[in-house]
């Protein structure tokens, strides 16, 4: 499935951005929506990702800190002596990943009340913040008007 945007007029104009463009195209492709979360934004450079993982244990769930990329995997061992009468507990494996901007990390992340909380902070390095750079001119010596010794003014 293709998204109804264009993105070649972009390609022109804009250098480096072909991450985000490519990753625009492919939004539609994940499309998967199980186990469902909310991703909140508590300030500036603080964000939130909380995962709704009823029946999963501590153990059963898996956080990965890729580069670019927040993996987070469930895998419930399978029970074999349990007879289901009826099943409608969605507690089947899964693998959720998320797109993370440069400098975004994994502050913490905790369980409770079957939810997943994770605590991402963006953290850009003192090198890559704005700076100003100053201008130098090139000084030149102005003509010294000097009087000899022997002639007037």
């Amino acid at each position: 499935m293709r998204t109804s945007f264009d993105f070649s007029p972009f390609y022109r104009s804009s250098i480096g951005f072909d991450r985000m463009f490519d990753l625009l195209e492919n939004a539609s492709l994940n499309a998967e929506n199980w186990p469902p979360y909310n991703i909140v934004k508590l300030g500036e450079d603080a964000y939130r990702i909380v995962i709704a993982v009823a029946g999963f244990a501590e153990d059963e769930l898996t956080i990965t800190h890729e580069a670019n990329m927040l993996v987070v995997t469930g895998a419930k061992s399978e029970d074999e002596e349990v007879q289901y009468l009826h099943q409608g507990l969605a507690v089947r494996s899964f693998a959720r990943r998320f797109e993370l901007a440069d400098h975004v990390l994994v502050e913490s992340a905790k369980l409770e009340n079957g939810l997943l909380v994770i605590n991402l902070r963006r953290e850009i390095p003192e090198e890559m913040k704005p700076r100003r750079i100053t201008i130098q001119t090139e000084t030149t010596m102005p003509a010294s008007k000097q009087i000899e010794g022997d002639k007037a003014a």
